[in-house]
């Protein structure tokens, strides 16, 4: 069987088991997030937390306990770093400096992960499984959360809304964040999270506690590997669109990642609940056509990257590329360049930043297209809640665009987009690539930050680049080519990781509150289909274009560069 042939095949089984899980998984989601009832372990958990999971919050109240919750968990998360050297189960290794524990706690409280460190060499079990792997979960569900306030905003009518506590909610409200943060996690996460961890150690991944020991004698000396585990945190990172990797090669390492089942039941991770939850959205709003709508940009945009970096990966340009059946340098020979292609786009297009792969290896325009993924902002289909609240965004610009050009007043599910909500929905499209862009111009002007790059010019310039888009999109993958462990570079990527997650999140919430106050407005033969496929064009054609006009001079002087001069 031919390289591509397998590439396409796999493509091909991953969408099938995408479109068998789509339907219950989100409908089961809806449910969750509808129900009337508290399981007996949600209750203790708001006992334990003193929260009221039947009370109802505004944006503001809701924003207060998505802020809370998460500057405790950085000081949580930073301070056990700082305490490891201390701690039982550390495998002998030192707490971490504050710089570096500063960066990995604002990484996995904001869903980033990105990773100045290696894995395996820095972080023992109790760390990893008490601090790293339980932000894994919570940090997801909070996305989650924030999305499905959203959603309420847009929902219709009020009068027959309920909160996830079941009472009737009244005009601008969205909720309780408590009760949708612990909802997302006990019947969401925690659950699929199992069930892939148990088969991902059928596929080979290891599941253990195991301290330090020796694998084999190289060139004289001894290989040192400690176990962990590996596999349960293997699954929420996949799921919960992290990222973070127990060892340094990510999920290209054996232990991660055995052969390539695992490789495509990862890739099914990744993408499963981010295309699921526009099935929760259309079955929220009361129609699920518009949920497909926003399915069919997200899977337009995805199948279209995918194919165009199997392309350029393939492409037979000399004899080594013909020989090794494609770019196969920096790629794992158990995934092929297909699975290392699907895997690439997956992970850069939702904000989850595992690698089966350095994408710094990959070819100039390949590279160019790992860049691109993430600075569409995620939403194709995006992490989990963060790519339907993005998405959403984009539908809002693309309405109110179609209403200049007919002359109308743009209108979205019911609700009237005016000055107020196009103003909050510009705010959020122009924080994230105003980021990347001021952080990277500032890392190229100065000098001590240019010395880690391990490559000049166009390639060393998309190095740095990329590593800030990473950090505001809250990917956390990386070129693999940059020295990130400076006190520069962690300290300015845990910003912009911390201002790229949470400033949006104001804005996506502010929204929400403002559509959630207004009373909806019935459709008239003037008003714009946003079910049709004439809609999910305008739509897709607005997050390429807006896309396009924001990064295309600083693409042009990094990956489109090296691409055509290759």
């Amino acid at each position: 069987m031919s390289p591509v042939l397998a590439g396409i095949l796999q493509l091909l089984a991953l969408i099938a088991a995408l479109a068998l899980a789509y339907r219950p998984l989100g409908d089961y989601m809806a449910k969750v997030y509808s129900s009337d009832k508290h399981l007996r372990v949600e209750k203790w958990i708001y006992k334990g937390i003193g929260a009221n999971p039947n009370t109802q919050m505004r944006w503001p109240a809701y924003l207060r306990g998505v802020l809370a919750f998460s500057a405790v968990s950085v000081l949580f998360l930073y301070v056990l770093q700082r305490v490891q050297g201390s701690l039982p189960g550390s495998l002998g290794f030192r707490s971490i400096d504050p710089d570096q524990a500063f960066n990995t706690a604002a990484s996995f409280v904001t869903n980033t992960n990105w990773q100045s460190y290696y894995g395996e060499q820095a972080m023992g079990h109790v760390v990893q499984t008490g601090g790293l792997a339980v932000q894994n979960f919570v940090s997801a569900s909070v996305g989650i959360a924030v999305a499905v306030a959203l959603v309420r905003g847009f929902s219709l009518p009020h009068s027959r809304l309920r909160s996830s506590g079941g009472t009737p909610m009244r005009t601008g409200e969205l909720g309780n964040f408590w009760a949708d943060l612990v909802r997302g996690t006990v019947r969401i996460l925690l659950p699929f999270s199992v069930i892939g961890a148990i088969i991902l150690v059928a596929c080979g991944a290891i599941q253990n506690f195991s301290g330090i020991h020796s694998v084999g004698q190289f060139m004289g000396g001894s290989q040192q590997w400690n176990g962990g585990a590996v596999a349960s945190q293997e699954a929420i990172k996949e799921l919960g669109t992290n990222g973070g990797g127990y060892f340094n090669a990510n999920s290209a390492h054996p232990f991660e990642n055995p052969g390539p089942f695992s490789n495509l039941f990862e890739i099914f991770l990744i993408l499963l609940i981010p295309f699921a939850l526009t099935r929760t959205f259309g079955r929220m709003v009361g129609s699920l056509r518009q949920g497909y709508a926003i399915l069919a940009t997200m899977v337009t945009i995805w199948i279209g990257f995918t194919a165009l970096m199997m392309w350029t990966e393939f492409a037979h340009h000399g004899p080594a590329f013909q020989i090794a059946g494609g770019a196969l340098e920096g790629k794992e020979t158990r995934f092929g360049v297909g699975g290392s292609s699907i895997f690439a786009v997956a992970t850069t297009l939702t904000s989850t930043g595992a690698v089966d792969s350095f994408h710094s290896s990959f070819t100039g325009l390949g590279g160019g297209i790992t860049l691109l993924s993430m600075q569409l902002g995620e939403i194709a289909p995006g992490g989990t809640g963060s790519g339907l609240y993005g998405i959403l965004i984009m539908a809002i610009i693309a309405v109110f665009i179609a209403g200049l050009m007919v002359g109308r007043t743009p209108e979205y599910l019911g609700k009237k987009i005016g000055t107020r909500e196009i103003k909050f929905a510009a705010c959020y499209i122009l924080i994230t690539p105003a980021l990347a862009l001021v952080f990277t111009a500032a890392a190229m002007a100065l000098p001590t930050p240019g010395h880690s790059m391990t490559n000049s010019s166009a390639h060393g310039f998309s190095e740095i680049l990329y590593a800030y888009t990473s950090g505001a999109n809250n990917n956390g993958s990386a070129f693999a080519g940059l020295n990130a462990d400076t006190q520069w570079f962690n300290t300015t990527i845990g910003i912009v990781m911390l201002l790229g997650r949470f400033v949006p999140m104001v804005f996506v919430l502010a929204l929400a509150g403002s559509l959630a106050e207004q009373k909806p407005v019935p459709a008239t033969a003037g008003t714009l289909r946003t079910e049709k496929p004439l809609f999910t064009g305008l739509l897709v054609g607005a997050i390429l274009i807006i896309t396009g006009l924001t990064y295309f001079p600083a693409l042009a002087l990094g990956p489109l560069a090296e691409g055509l001069a290759s």
